[in-house]
């Protein structure tokens, strides 16, 4: 296990190319800043793989990139989510060109239009995680959508944003819809679809999207026990929100390392459970 912080990202870089679904290209046709990002970015995608959050190979991860800001990192189309490296994450800009990849790569149109949306509309946002979870979509299909019933839950309470389910995300002028229900929120509910949550950066999003992922899985459960809900007052509901805005640093600061070396510490290759 690595236990120095700045030798982390290394150690994770070479764990994640270890089972690369393609022959890796050299590092040196990347920036620091953007080696970086992609391995964030795949790192993401070996996680929620291991915390057995995927759809095969239908949902997507982006992340922009800082110093080109009109591109993004996304998964190839056809990858499973165990098999995403850094270095075979496909670049493409905000019109959907690909600017960066292998002959024959492509991208998922419903990921283009999801995440080039947000990544066009918000530039504070530097990664989107899109996801098809059990008890995501479990919720998603709920009238009252998340419930403010578990500590975990009322980190979103008035929080979250809910988009109306349209199909399958194919039609670009669906994009303008889904900006302006997620506004300026980090997290949102896509009616009878999934998870979407959106961050400062990998780290940010992808603890966000673990933390309601696990509200919506207690939310489930506790509807399943058959017994009336206990709901805690609008003021405690509203206090806690705060505490988690105020009280403690922005998701990811904390948890991005150590779920590193996580993803690090594991011998064998990253599969599917």
């Amino acid at each position: 296990m690595t236990s120095n912080p700045d030798e982390t990202r290394p150690m994770i870089a070479e764990t994640l190319t270890a089972t690369a679904a393609h022959a890796p290209r050299a590092r040196h046709t990347y920036s620091d800043v953007e080696w970086k990002v992609r391995t964030d970015l795949a790192a993401a995608y070996r996680l929620f793989d291991r915390l057995g959050m995927t759809d095969l190979i239908y949902t997507h991860m982006s992340a922009r990139i800082p110093d080109t800001p009109d591109h993004f990192l996304i998964n190839p189309y056809g990858l499973m989510f165990h098999e995403v490296t850094p270095d075979n994450l496909v670049k493409v800009d905000i019109d959907g060109n690909l600017v960066d990849g292998r002959e024959g790569d492509a991208i998922n149109p419903a990921g283009f239009t999801i995440h080039s949306a947000v990544h066009h509309a918000r530039p504070d946002v530097g990664a989107v995680i899109h996801l098809h979870t059990d008890a995501g979509m479990a919720v998603s299909a709920q009238a009252d959508g998340l419930l403010p019933i578990t500590q975990h839950s009322l980190r979103w309470y008035n929080r979250i944003a809910y988009h109306t389910y349209e199909g399958i995300a194919l039609d670009l002028a669906e994009r303008e819809r889904l900006v302006a229900d997620l506004g300026s929120h980090h997290s949102m509910i896509l009616r009878n679809h999934g998870l979407l949550t959106a961050g400062q950066d990998v780290a940010e999003a992808a603890v966000l999207m673990y933390y309601l992922e696990q509200a919506c899985k207690q939310q489930i459960m506790a509807m399943a026990g058959g017994r009336p809900l206990i709901y805690p007052s609008p003021e405690v509901c509203e206090h806690t929100a705060q505490q988690y805005e105020r009280a403690y640093p922005r998701a990811g600061v904390l948890e991005w390392d150590a779920l590193l070396r996580w993803l690090d510490s594991t011998s064998g290759p990253v599969g599917p459970r």
